[in-house]
């Protein structure tokens, strides 16, 4: 398997069709080639051009998270709709597996008994079973994931590879997008209240989709 592109040669074409539309209507930016590359398949599953200017990128976020991907890092997410849409044959023929804790019995006692989220509870346990280190961490759904992974990094000493900070919502989430700004650990972040699911698969998406590109 050497891309992610659509199998078909009308799904190529309707998809080479919507990034040159992307590209015309988009302009001009500051970005990278590979950070654009992330940025457009963003626009291209929401259809909206306001994330040319909320994406930010970490100087090492794109290197970083192609070579964690390449190397068959987990990918751990706040979600399981995340899981639902990624590519698994891409993940899989890198060794990468898919990690959420959040349905986990033990993270809804734990969030019931501390009075806590089951976001919060997941991201502890993933850092108790050695799973943020090296890991690609994609947030898309739940702000107090992003806060608690950003509280992991900076007190209890989790190295991700890469973190991926796109929950939507109104409460929380702008701040916890600026919380993982502050973070030295590279990363990918869309400011204010817009994100969500498709945005995080987008990301991990274009990012195996660039691997691809690099060991071709």
């Amino acid at each position: 398997m050497n891309d992610m592109r659509q199998m078909t040669a009308l799904g190529r074409s309707i998809e080479d069709d919507s990034f040159a539309i992307i590209d015309a209507e988009a302009g001009g930016h500051a970005f990278g080639a590979a950070e654009w590359q992330v940025v457009r398949r963003v626009i291209h599953a929401t259809a909206d051009f306001e994330f040319k200017a909320l994406m930010h990128f970490h100087p090492q976020a794109v290197g970083a998270g192609i070579e964690a991907l390449r190397g068959g890092c987990p990918v751990l997410v706040d979600v399981k709709m995340i899981a639902a849409g990624l590519n698994e044959a891409r993940l899989t023929s890198y060794g990468c597996t898919v990690v959420s804790y959040i349905s986990d019995e033990d993270v809804i006692a734990t969030a019931k008994a501390n009075n806590s989220t089951r976001a919060i509870e997941a991201m502890r346990k993933a850092h108790r079973l050695g799973k943020l280190d090296g890991a690609v961490v994609a947030i898309g759904n739940a702000p107090t994931a992003l806060l608690e992974t950003v509280r992991l990094v900076q007190e209890a000493g989790a190295r991700p590879a890469l973190v991926i900070g796109v929950p939507v919502g109104f409460v929380s989430a702008a701040e916890s997008k600026e919380a993982a700004l502050s973070l030295e650990t590279p990363h990918i972040v869309a400011r204010g209240r817009k994100g969500g699911s498709p945005i995080a698969v987008a990301i991990i998406h274009a990012l195996l989709l660039l691997a691809a590109q690099v060991g071709s």
